[in-house]
């Protein structure tokens, strides 16, 4: 970034709608990680995909598996977690939502019950810090493990809906999107949205998913992560696109991640334009700022310089942001004052 408009970026108040805590642990927390497990021998390379490097959609996933290897306790989750709070803090996010597949380490005793209560006591930590930063949790059905497993999981964010203080706001449907079948998981998601959890979906990642799409936004779902091949220009039908217009579902849009892991060419044909051009409720994401060696600041920056957006625009689309949110009303109204309190600085 340059100077002028890196300051520009770096002081936007943001809003970040889906990041995975798994994969946006930053290199300084991987190097307490790698300190804390040496008999792994797991090196930084195994952690992160560097600028200007790309990976499969399948080579992404293994570097999740190795991370998944240096998390695998209760110490380990709360350490993760607290920094990457930290961190987005750090870049102007105001209000972040994270998300994440419980696991249980038969090994470390870890079980997934207690790796939510332990996401949970980070953001409160983070919280007495004193933070500028509200942070909610999204628990993450991994499409992999199946129809049992999704129900289990959704009675669990079902339990922490009501138990964890407005903490837990809803549920994401993520994993590798070439595995396991969305229709099999639509009564776990039926039953979510029936809870009051509200629902975001990786929704058409990988082309040849239009049946799955089709169903899911049948649901339909709040929010839509990704949403790649919905559209018509890159094999999607003018049907999904109509149903995501007539229920206007917003789009969760994580560039680099998207270039990085090959489901789009290359920036200037990143589907944002797509939904930009339509005039439809967008939000720029990181996804894994981790992984994708990226944070939301540069994002933006990406966005804008790629599709000559202007910093009154840019202000806009992260306003815009404020209410694709899951976190009530009231949260709503408190962050748009916060955005017209902090305007005139950011300007200046």
């Amino acid at each position: 970034m340059d100077n002028e408009a890196d300051v520009f970026y770096r002081q936007l108040p943001k809003v970040e709608l889906h990041a995975h805590l798994n994969g946006s642990v930053s290199s300084q927390t991987i190097e307490k990680l790698i300190k804390r497990k040496p008999h792994l021998n797991i090196e930084h390379s195994m952690t992160a995909i560097g600028k200007g490097q790309r990976r499969t959609l399948d080579e992404c996933f293994q570097v999740f598996k190795v991370i998944h290897q240096l998390v695998d306790t209760e110490e380990d989750i709360l350490m993760v977690t607290t920094d990457v709070i930290r961190e987005f803090a750090a870049d102007s996010v105001k209000y972040l939502e994270l998300r994440s597949t419980p696991r249980e380490e038969k090994h470390t005793g870890l079980t997934k019950k207690g790796y939510i209560e332990t996401v949970i006591r980070a953001i409160q930590l983070c919280k007495n810090e004193g933070l500028d930063i509200d942070v909610r949790f999204l628990v993450a059905i991994d499409r992999r493990n199946g129809a049992e497993v999704a129900m289990e999981t959704v009675a669990l964010a079902e339990q922490f809906l009501l138990s964890s203080d407005g903490l837990v706001v809803g549920l994401d449907l993520s994993g590798d999107p070439t595995v396991g079948d969305g229709k099999s998981l639509l009564p776990a998601l039926e039953r979510a949205k029936n809870c009051g959890l509200k629902l975001s979906l990786h929704l058409s990642e990988v082309p040849s998913q239009l049946e799955e799409s089709d169903l899911l936004l049948n649901l339909p779902p709040d929010r839509i992560g990704h949403g790649t091949f919905l559209h018509p220009e890159v094999g999607g039908s003018q049907n999904l696109v109509n149903k995501v217009l007539k229920n206007n579902i917003p789009l969760e849009l994580c560039l680099t991640s998207n270039v990085k892991g090959q489901t789009v060419p290359c920036y200037s044909q990143h589907h944002f334009n797509y939904w930009y051009q339509l005039g439809h409720p967008s939000v720029i994401c990181t996804d894994d700022k981790g992984v994708f060696s990226t944070d939301l600041s540069q994002e933006y920056q990406l966005t804008a310089s790629t599709f000559g957006l202007s910093h009154e625009t840019v202000w806009k689309l992260s306003q815009q942001a404020i209410d694709c949110i899951f976190a009530p009303q009231t949260v709503k109204q408190q962050l748009k004052q916060k955005w017209i309190e902090l305007q005139p600085q950011v300007f200046q």
